[in-house]
């Protein structure tokens, strides 16, 4: 287990928990909440990180990005032209290479625009991006993602915000089994339990934002979360038993006195 790390366009994470930063009542809890999970990676929505006001706090104040990576994303970003204009000023503000592309196409479900997400990817590939992509749970557009260059796929459990967990396992197994980057869930994780349920099914890591910002601990939860996705790996790791629709006795009938 030592040597089970998680590796994503050349870095190397000793956590398989990503976390989001936003929705948190301070960056205080923020910080707080991201050294409970044990995270070495963090999301920053960039439309939504203050650069400009030096009298409000900044993240960087709070988070030290030599120490933990941070991964900037397009969250609020309907088209393809405002993703590719806010990961292009993140690379500019940082340095910043490695990202998170999602294109919405829907301000009610917040579901992905794939067509846009596709497109939008295959240009940042070009142009030197490392991108991990937060797609719909269609295998045939997860395909798309990855033959277009994706350094990871991201296909949400359920819509964005909603704790509803997962909703289709087998169509995140399908991508599981068909992609040669990491799978990643993101979006719809409501506690611990699912977050050990998809790394169960074999997905790589989890991104995890809403289920701990707006639980009535989140110190406590992220915590939960750390150890959730733990056990879900190493269950994963060990090979679950054979399911079988009848009972097989815990003890042998052989030798029975």
């Amino acid at each position: 287990m030592k040597k089970d790390v998680l590796k994503v366009a050349g870095k190397l994470l000793k956590s398989r928990l990503i976390v989001g930063t936003g929705k948190y009542k301070s960056f205080s809890e923020t910080a707080k909440a991201v050294k409970a999970s044990g995270a070495d990676m963090v999301t920053v929505a960039v439309r939504r990180v203050n650069i400009l006001d030096k009298k409000k706090p900044i993240l960087t104040d709070y988070l030290n990005h030599k120490k933990i990576i941070f991964l900037p994303n397009t969250a609020g970003c309907f088209t393809s032209e405002e993703a590719l204009r806010t990961l292009r000023l993140a690379r500019e503000m940082g340095g910043w290479k490695l990202v998170k592309l999602e294109v919405l196409g829907d301000k009610k479900t917040l579901y992905p625009n794939m067509i846009e997400t596709i497109r939008s990817t295959k240009i940042l590939v070009k142009e030197g991006f490392k991108v991990m992509v937060y797609c719909t749970d269609d295998p045939i557009l997860a395909k798309k993602c990855e033959d277009n260059g994706a350094s990871a796929i991201m296909p949400l459990a359920s819509p964005i915000g909603s704790g509803l967990g997962l909703q289709n396992k087998i169509n995140i197994s399908l991508i599981i089994k068909q992609s040669k980057v990491p799978v990643i869930v993101d979006a719809g994780i409501g506690t611990a339990s699912d977050a050990t349920i998809a790394m169960e099914l074999g997905c790589d890591g989890v991104l995890i934002n809403s289920a701990i910002a707006k639980a009535r601990r989140p110190i406590l939860m992220a915590e939960s979360f750390k150890n959730a996705v733990i056990a879900g790996r190493k269950s994963f790791l060990s090979g679950r038993m054979e399911k079988n629709y009848f009972a097989s006795p815990s003890s042998p009938f052989k030798g029975l006195i």
